[in-house]
């Protein structure tokens, strides 16, 4: 299992750390503000949260650094992400992602080497596009070559049935991680009683080599009908 940490527990980092931490993985998230942190765990979100300026190295150094295979700054101020960044790359850590408040700071990042920025308004237009040529399933974020976040319209093979029913792990290798329904609500962390229905958004953590597999059927069968 991948060990990951999350700096900065904003709206962003927030649920970053929430949907890895629902998934079932190792996360781990700080920031500078106790009360913040303070918050995140009586709400649940994250069981693994303290508080720590990742700004001075010397308390950065605390953590083992090297230790993580992915390290997620969502920062969106340029003077605090930056010398967060440099930080973690004096350290060792392994693979950095970073979120960018501008195109300034995106570019500042790319500069600096990062291995992957996201800019959230970059990312909208792009998302945007996406669903207008590729409706049945969108890609929120890519951790790794192998592993990433996305949403899928749910398969007809789901429809009508609970996840026990569906057998989704044992045999899409897929973990659900929320559900939109088509009257706008979002439920979070689905119980295995949930009942998948027609109309309904997965939003899934998977493998890039399934997630191919997913596309492939849901545009046959939206081809079919």
């Amino acid at each position: 299992m991948k060990q990951y940490l999350v700096i900065g527990l904003g709206s962003f980092g927030t649920n970053v750390a929430k949907t890895l931490y629902e998934a079932g993985e190792e996360v781990i998230g700080i920031d500078a503000d106790e009360n913040i942190v303070q918050e995140i765990i009586n709400s649940e979100h994250l069981e693994n949260a303290f508080s720590l300026d990742a700004t001075d190295e010397i308390q950065l150094k605390r953590l083992d650094i090297q230790a993580f295979d992915i390290v997620f700054v969502c920062i969106g101020a340029v003077e605090p992400s930056m010398l967060i960044t440099l930080n973690l790359r004096e350290l060792g850590a392994k693979k950095i992602i970073v979120k960018a408040g501008n195109t300034k700071h995106r570019k500042l990042l790319e500069k600096i080497g990062v291995d992957q920025v996201i800019y959230p308004e970059e990312y909208m237009g792009k998302r945007t596009a996406l669903m207008a040529m590729e409706p049945n399933m969108i890609e929120h974020l890519r951790f790794s070559q192998d592993f990433l976040l996305a949403e899928i319209k749910a398969p007809y093979e789901f429809w009508d049935k609970n996840f026990i029913e569906a057998e989704i792990r044992k045999y899409y290798n897929i973990n659900v991680v929320g559900i939109k329904k088509p009257d706008g609500r979002f439920l979070a962390n689905p119980r295995a009683t949930t009942v998948i229905e027609k109309d309904d958004i997965l939003i899934v953590i998977t493998d890039a080599k399934t997630a191919n597999q997913m596309s492939n059927i849901l545009k046959k069968e939206f081809k079919e009908d």
